[in-house]
């Protein structure tokens, strides 16, 4: 499918009720920071390289961040946070990421997530999980590169497990931890959220290891 009918039909997507209803009412009640800005407060499709030999797996759009501006990992901490790493790995045209219209260009590099709207307490169900995940196929379906898939956090590690049919169990979960994937390999880290990196549960010089060592598996 080309990508830009893939992306329509993604962003018209209401196949479950309980994030279609939370995005929306995220959308109406802003944070007055954000009083002037139209949410997108719709499905928040991939964004970056369609060359890409790295694929970067969050969990779900965040309520003011990509639920407002409709990029992954765009307009809140955690991007603030993943950009300037991008940046300082070579993979990212500049080190910041504030709308969709700021000329951020990605290099080998693509950015999508387990569930494209964002969930009630950051928890989406198995079931919106299992929902999202034909649309993850679809999206990987013209990616035809990738070697690398780095997982941010747990969640995001066993979806990507459940995709490939792979036992969880088998699998386990770590910062740093590498596990073969069908042509390619699955490359564990924590999330970028505020909880990680104000915590120093993660911190810069972890996430530019990992990048760097993203690369490397790339070929980049």
């Amino acid at each position: 499918m080309d990508p830009q009918v893939f992306y329509t039909e993604l962003t018209a997507c209401r196949r479950c009720p309980r994030l279609v209803a939370w995005r929306e009412e995220v959308g109406q009640k802003k944070r007055a920071a954000y009083r002037e800005w139209t949410y997108w407060a719709r499905p928040v499709p991939g964004f970056g390289d369609l060359g890409a030999r790295i694929l970067i797996f969050g969990l779900a759009p965040g309520a003011h961040g990509s639920n407002r501006t409709g990029r992954p990992f765009t307009g809140d901490a955690s991007g603030d946070f993943l950009y300037p790493a991008l940046y300082r790995a070579g993979l990212a045209s500049q080190p910041s990421s504030t709308h969709r219209g700021d000329g951020l260009r990605l290099k080998g590099v693509y950015i999508t997530a387990a569930v494209r709207c964002v969930p009630p307490g950051n928890k989406p169900t198995p079931a919106e999980l299992a929902a999202c995940a034909g649309w993850t196929r679809g999206e990987l379906a013209f990616l035809p590169h990738l070697r690398v898939y780095l997982a941010l956090g747990r969640v995001a590690h066993q979806a990507l497990l459940d995709l490939f049919g792979l036992r969880r169990s088998a699998y386990p979960f770590a910062h740093g931890a590498e596990h073969p994937l069908p042509g390619g390999v699955l490359l564990d880290a924590y999330h970028v959220s505020r909880q990680n990196t104000q915590t120093g549960r993660l911190t810069a010089a972890m996430l530019d290891a990992v990048l760097l060592r993203a690369k490397a598996l790339a070929g980049l």
